[in-house]
């Protein structure tokens, strides 16, 4: 999953599978898991479950050169099923930088924040900045001939042409305008992630108060589709979190999600004596599977999600809640694919409007080969910042956003170049490398210096730190 770097140990308690699409000069899956114990009782989620497919991970995993790995990063679930948006936005020009003030949409307790046409009022949980804000309801991915467009289009069509139901219409059915704003409950509960977890955190998510977040994963949807009775969709959305600031990651990225559920009869139609398996059993949890599922409807479910995986990359790439029923899902990040597929270098570079980016796009088919040409690039202008942490609530994506909301997209990166703990005192210093360049044009050092003091300003103000500059 895209921008999971980092993150995977705010879902360790999950059996999660992690599938490295790894492509040169060809094709190769694989498949690594997270080895941790499941955390929730299964008994205390009737009618939602997890597979666990360890074996299956290792032997795949021995066909892979290890110097494939990096290429996307898909979060895969099987699980057993429990059962529009506004448009318009507030647009704001590549690498315009906001007032230090706008650093925090997160009004007072009692103020109110309007997105998308609805009124979300404030508390002390909000902490969506300008930044995110205006990118909300921009929805790249439905915006004909962008690269996430294109993505998109070409895996539906996959999906369309592959899987047909029974009276010749398209199995699976596509969602790409469900609204980013979800309940928390929808975006945790729902995948019955506990009250304590980490991925919860406000460090890492963006909230519009206790009840209300920008979803952090297309997966917040899964819980309402399975149970109006769908049993095969994608989901396609944008998605927001919290992180570190380089050419990889952005607050705000598109992830593509699947999901296939099955009945016994259809998972076991076609296998000799299949009328006499089960899919479900009370059984002790092996290295092979849980305790719930049948080791025959484990393997059968596996085999389908291998198989679907491997023809949607090899599609993409070439040849380079139920109570009686199991199935899989899988999410992609679409940048990441796109950054592969088009040879793109930076993720900012989705969000330009420049015409001789978006203008290569420009295809008559969806699965025309394109290679980006690059823009001009133009010289970076670097500059540190260091300062001493507060005694307490300290988090380095507060800096992060603050640094996006005041530099906008003109900040290429951001790393901790140095920490330093104080002999007697034991405060604790850190020092930043700010990299700011923008796509379009040359930055002087006179306006990147007016920037760079907004975030020194709004760093004392805002975070409690104590400057060192």
């Amino acid at each position: 999953m895209c921008a999971m770097r980092g993150r995977r140990e705010n879902w360790k308690d999950y059996y999660l599978v992690v599938l490295d699409l790894c492509v040169k000069k060809g094709l190769a899956i694989l498949f690594s898991t997270v080895a941790a114990p499941f955390c929730i009782p299964i008994s205390s989620a009737p009618g939602f479950h997890f597979f666990w497919i360890g074996e299956f991970v290792k032997e795949v995993s021995t066909m892979v050169c290890s110097a494939l790995r990096r290429v996307a990063h898909v979060r895969v679930y099987l699980v057993r099923k429990a059962s529009g948006v506004s448009r318009g936005h507030q647009h704001q020009a590549l690498g315009s930088r906001p007032a230090a003030s706008e650093f925090a949409a997160r009004g007072a307790p009692g103020s109110v924040v309007e997105l998308l046409g609805k009124p979300y009022p404030q508390d002390d949980y909000s902490n969506l900045s300008q930044k995110v804000l205006s990118r909300v309801g921009r929805n790249l991915h439905n915006q004909q001939h962008h690269p996430l467009w294109l993505i998109k289009e070409r895996v539906k069509e996959h999906f369309y042409k592959q899987y047909v139901g029974r009276f010749g219409t398209p199995l699976f059915s596509v969602y790409d305008d469900l609204s980013p704003v979800v309940t928390t409950w929808q975006n945790f509960d729902s995948l019955l992630i506990p009250a304590g977890h980490p991925s919860r955190k406000k460090g890492d998510n963006y909230y519009l108060n206790r009840t209300h977040m920008l979803r952090a994963h297309t997966s917040a949807h899964q819980w309402d589709l399975l149970h109006a009775g769908l049993d095969a969709f994608l989901v396609v959305g944008d998605v927001y979190r919290r992180d570190q600031i380089d050419s990889q990651h952005y607050p705000v990225f598109h992830q593509l999600e699947a999901v296939r559920l099955f009945s016994k009869h259809e998972l076991f139609a076609g296998i000799k004596n299949g009328e006499s398996l089960q899919l479900f059993e009370q059984s002790s949890r092996s290295a092979h599977k849980q305790e719930t599922h049948t080791m025959e409807a484990m393997k059968l479910v596996e085999f389908d999600l291998k198989q679907t995986l491997t023809r949607l990359v090899t599609h993409l790439f070439g040849d380079a809640g139920a109570q009686d029923r199991v199935g899989w899902a899988f999410g992609l990040g679409l940048e990441r694919l796109a950054m592969i597929l088009y040879d793109i270098p930076d993720i900012r570079l989705f969000w330009s409007e420049d015409e001789r980016f978006l203008k290569q796009f420009l295809v008559s088919d969806i699965n025309q080969k394109v290679k980006f040409q690059p823009l001009s690039k133009y010289p970076a202008v670097i500059n540190d910042i260091s300062f001493w942490l507060p005694s307490e609530n300290y988090s380095e994506n507060d800096f992060y956003d603050l640094v996006r909301t005041i530099g906008g997209d003109l900040v290429e990166k951001v790393d901790l170049i140095d920490k330093f703990e104080h002999p007697k005192t034991h405060r604790t210093s850190h020092c930043y490398r700010i990299t700011y360049r923008h796509m379009e044009r040359t930055l002087s050092q006179s306006e990147v210096r007016h920037i760079h003091q907004a975030v020194q300003e709004a760093a004392v103000q805002l975070l409690g730190v104590e400057g060192r500059f």
